[in-house]
């Protein structure tokens, strides 16, 4: 995977990769005081087609408001600028966007209220997050962060240390991916996606209340599912509900739609991808290429045709 591009967008300005800069004191860098998005856009041989970018930039300044830290741009600026930085680039494959917003002053007082914000638009080629044929997964020590302790609804960088923490102890124990349980025992997330699992012919995810955040493709799953006549039941879940499901998958921007296969050393199903996964998948895949009528609002062209 490829994490180079010729140009950045940084604070108005198209720069040059290796220019985009800051000073080593900026408060982001000490204390996770960034506001990001992680955003996809698809190639379909014609054009470039950016996914649900309207949701991604208003959930970026809903973020922001949580933080108290103020975006010195319009969310219409910020629709523009990642339109910009892949233009610049004149990417002609997938690609991951990431726009983030940072509190820039060198400084080290802990009140953001009153510092400067710098935005960039860094933008890159990109393939698949996670082995799309299933992973395995394992339930970490870690515990998700409760919304009582830090605003898990928003997409604040100091915050994912949580995730960084529970990926490594899977992958350190030979798993793919990490599940997180809340304080309370249940699980709520893998590291950077929601989970849903399959029981019955229903489908089921935690509710937003329930310290996840609340993700746009998590958010598409539920439509998706719904027009499709299934049932989805927002409610807690437990380790063992996981253990016994017909089927269990992630989703996430980067992760796509990502079966699990095994969980604890224990099969999920028949161990292979099951067959509400693999239609919503397949389903997923054609909506982001703006292939379904019913859902081409939610992409964005790129370039003129």
């Amino acid at each position: 995977m490829r994490f180079h591009a010729q140009y950045v967008w940084l604070d108005g300005n198209i720069v040059k990769w290796e220019d985009a800069k800051i000073h080593v004191l900026t408060h982001a860098l000490h204390y996770g005081t960034s506001i990001f998005e992680g955003i996809r856009a698809y190639w379909t041989g014609r054009n470039l087609l950016i996914f649900r970018l309207e949701d991604h930039v208003e959930r970026m300044f809903k973020s922001a408001k949580i933080l108290g830290a103020k975006i010195p741009y319009t969310a219409d600026e910020v629709r523009r600028a990642v339109i910009e930085t892949l233009r610049a680039n004149d990417f002609r494959e997938d690609v991951y966007i990431r726009p983030i917003a940072f509190v820039s002053t060198p400084t080290v007082t802990l009140d953001v209220r009153t510092l400067d914000v710098s935005l960039a638009v860094i933008a890159f080629p990109f393939g698949k997050y996670l082995p799309p044929q299933g992973i395995r997964a394992a339930v970490v020590s870690w515990r998700r962060v409760h919304n009582t302790m830090l605003p898990v609804m928003a997409k604040i960088g100091g915050i994912y240390v949580n995730s960084v923490l529970a990926l490594v102890e899977a992958r350190s124990k030979g798993f793919d991916e990490a599940l997180l349980m809340d304080a309370s025992g249940y699980i709520v997330e893998g590291s950077g996606e929601n989970i849903f699992i399959a029981r019955g012919g229903k489908l089921y995810t935690p509710p937003t209340h329930a310290s996840i955040l609340e993700g746009i493709t998590r958010d598409t799953v539920i439509k998706l599912a719904a027009d499709w006549g299934m049932t989805v039941q927002e409610k807690p879940i437990t380790r063992e509900e996981v253990y016994t499901a017909d089927e269990v998958f992630l989703v996430g921007t980067a992760a796509e739609i990502t079966p699990v296969v095994e969980v604890d050393g224990r099969p999920i199903g028949d161990g292979k991808p099951g067959p509400t996964t693999k239609k919503l998948a397949e389903l997923y895949a054609k909506v982001v290429r703006g292939e379904v009528e019913r859902y081409v609002k939610w992409v964005t062209p790129v370039y003129s045709t």
